[in-house]
């Protein structure tokens, strides 16, 4: 048997290397290439994407809430107390009520533009910015009662209407349950909290009594009255701004739109 030749070196010599090793070699390693990420992966990684920023959101639309439920708080703390100090701060602090609704609405965007959410991310979103509009007019109701505690404070005390003070501790109690419907998209504690709507324009319609008889009793306190009447009136229409909070979240759970007001 003839033995294969040794290939030559560079400098005339002979080398012991086989050739296909040799190009192997030249070749380099032969780990295979990581196979690229499969379709699945590729949505699993844009569903937690998604989920972190509407969650994001969310949390927005939470804090949001609290800011109005301390505005309201101060507002009717200030008409009780006749505090023009604490008056001003619910209208300084709106300026942060306004800021974070912007933020949230330009969230929202963001989201719809970059994201591709499903229909039933599409419902969540819109649920958001509706509620986040919402509560925006509520602070804009709690800036309006704080006015009107300047204003009381400035004139003859006279007894504030003893509605007055149920219907802001209802107006809140309204909106923390909105806000709880809303975190656990529960159409059943929604419609109860819808509900309780027509206490409050039960309380309302007292105040108005209330303020026509005083009037006419003693014409000297027609601005005491009407200034109570509309502190009323600005409460009343934010009972009416958490209700639709509370239809949004039924949107939510059931797609439906209904009208709980």
């Amino acid at each position: 048997m003839t033995e294969k030749p040794h290939p030559a070196t560079a400098d005339g010599g002979v080398t012991d290397a086989d050739p296909e090793e040799t190009a192997l070699e030249a070749v380099g390693p032969t780990d295979e290439p990581p196979e690229p990420s499969t379709d699945e992966e590729a949505r699993s990684t844009l569903r937690a994407t998604l989920d972190r920023e509407v969650g994001a959101i969310k949390d927005d639309v939470l804090r949001l809430g609290a800011l109005v439920d301390v505005a309201l708080e101060r507002a009717g703390q200030a008409v009780n107390e006749r505090n023009i100090e604490l008056a001003d701060r619910v209208r300084w602090d709106d300026a942060e009520v306004n800021d974070l609704q912007r933020r949230v609405s330009n969230g929202i965007s963001v989201v719809l533009a970059t994201q591709q959410p499903m229909a039933r991310d599409l419902r969540e979103l819109l649920a958001l910015y509706h509620a986040a509009a919402e509560l925006e007019r509520m602070g804009d109701y709690a800036v309006n009662i704080a006015k009107l505690a300047k204003q009381l404070a400035g004139e003859p005390e006279v007894p504030l209407f003893t509605q007055i003070p149920i219907m802001e501790q209802l107006c809140r109690s309204q909106l923390r349950s909105a806000m709880r419907a809303l975190v656990d998209v529960s159409e059943t504690d929604a419609r109860a909290m819808c509900a309780n709507d027509d206490e409050l324009d039960r309380l309302y319609d007292a105040v108005y009594r209330s303020a026509m008889d005083l009037m006419q009793a003693d014409p000297t306190r027609v601005p005491q009255a009407t200034h109570q009447l509309f502190i009323a009136h600005h409460l009343e229409r934010l009972g009416d701004r958490v209700t639709n909070i509370g239809e949004d979240v039924v949107y939510l759970a059931t797609g439906q739109i209904e009208d709980l007001n």
